[in-house]
């Protein structure tokens, strides 16, 4: 078969490390990949979002079946377009992927199938959010309704904290139009966790539970980004948990998405809060989390590609797990998720005893290897638990040598 994944970033570098295994691949294809996703498959130089030149490079080079990692291209349609030209893709339509688009159609649609999530109501208006906020108190969450990189969500401890958020968002149009709705909901109280399951209409295959670390400094400090680390498996959320997030959460949203006329195919993530009143949903994602692909497509044992084969054919892949645990701590470009440099040279990146490293936000050049984004490598790695995990993935790290232009945290899965 020829195979061609969409994407660039360490989640994408991911899913082609485990593809390379597959001795029934002919061709593998990264479109337009990274400096470590050319180790391991043919880049072509495509952007994620030319839906027109990806439908005829597949064309061209009779793909069999093309893997979408990031969002942007699902809400653009890739799926609906690759379909209409009889390319067999593995992504949710842009119908589906509005379950991630917009935080307000997701709030809507477990509202309306009793899917357990966090009082919330959504605004147009300045004064109007400012007013709700007023009234419900502090603390409080202040995200905006679209696409934000992972950005656009503000817990904020005060009321001023919240106000300046809506200002920042409503007013300054801090994320253009994607901020032109806010969403705002009470802060659920718990520990957070991950749950991401293959999905065919209304077959749902829950993967392993996997925690991010949302916050960019250590002990929980500075401000969101799109994750500085993770682990898998949770220890501390019960099979009785996973059941019921099944069941209650995935399962009802496969099938209100049916209900609706938006049949999903592709990977439904759910982030959730474990509250003292069960777990709850703080947001969908329609594609694999970034960084949690990282540390549990490690863990699985089943061959990726023939997992996708079978989901799209209506059958159960019998998903199969190493009994193990899997760490991965996130290098960034000093400012991330604010302002940062690009083109940091990255010497000696190499995978490491005991450990292994994903690249993200990488580019090869005539003179080696760049940083090429905030989010730079995942470097990690698979131990008997999660401390010995914890401590191979941070070994690892310290032996590639970074230079002070990027930036990780020291606490992954520590707590």
């Amino acid at each position: 078969m020829n195979i061609l994944v969409v994407g660039q970033g360490g989640r994408e570098h991911s899913i082609v490390i485990d593809l390379a295994k597959n001795n029934n691949i002919n061709q593998l294809y990264a479109a337009p990949g990274n400096g470590g996703i050319a180790e391991l498959a043919t880049c072509v130089n495509i952007s994620e979002m030319d839906i027109d030149r990806l439908i005829n490079f597949a064309k061209k080079n009779t793909i069999d079946l093309t893997i979408v990692g990031p969002e942007n291209p699902l809400l653009a349609g890739i799926a609906n377009r690759f379909q209409e030209e009889n390319l067999s893709i593995f992504a949710p339509t842009k119908e589906a992927a509005l379950l991630e688009g917009s935080k307000r159609f997701a709030k809507s649609l477990m509202r309306k199938y009793d899917i357990p999530t966090a009082e919330h109501a959504s605004f147009t208006d300045a004064y109007d959010a400012k007013k709700y906020i007023e009234t419900k108190g502090a603390p409080i969450v202040v995200k905006a309704d679209g696409l934000a990189a992972g950005k656009g969500v503000v817990v904020a401890e005060t009321d001023k904290e919240a106000i300046e958020a809506v200002d920042e968002m409503l007013v300054n149009k801090a994320f253009a139009e994607a901020g032109a709705t806010v969403v705002i909901e009470e802060c659920l109280i718990g520990k957070e966790f991950s749950l991401m399951a293959f999905v065919h209409e209304s077959n749902v295959y829950p993967m392993i539970p996997a925690r991010d670390h949302k916050r960019a400094h250590d002990n929980d400090q500075g401000p969101n980004t799109g994750g500085m680390g993770a682990y898998a498996p949770v220890q501390d959320i019960s099979q009785e948990t996973l059941d019921y997030t099944v069941d209650k959460i995935l399962q009802k949203t496969a099938d209100g998405l049916m209900n609706e006329g938006r049949p999903f195919t592709g990977i439904l993530y759910a982030g959730l809060m474990m509250t003292e009143n069960g777990p709850k949903v703080i947001e969908f994602n329609t594609r694999f989390g970034d960084p949690e692909t990282q540390v549990v497509l490690p863990l699985l044992t089943n061959d990726l590609l023939q997992v996708f084969l079978d989901i799209m054919n209506g059958k159960d892949p019998v998903l199969q797990w190493e009994e193990k645990s899997c760490t991965g701590v996130v290098v960034a470009a000093k400012g991330y998720p604010g302002s940062y440099k690009k083109e940091i040279p990255l010497t000696g990146i190499q995978p490491c005893a005991g450990g292994f490293v994903i690249q993200a936000g990488t580019r090869k050049t005539d003179s080696g290897l760049v940083s090429d984004g905030g989010r730079v490598l995942l470097v990690g790695a698979k131990g008997s638990n999660l401390s010995n995990a914890v401590e191979d993935s941070y070994k690892c790290l310290d032996s590639l040598a970074l230079s002070n232009e990027f930036i990780y945290r020291r606490d992954i899965g520590k707590k």
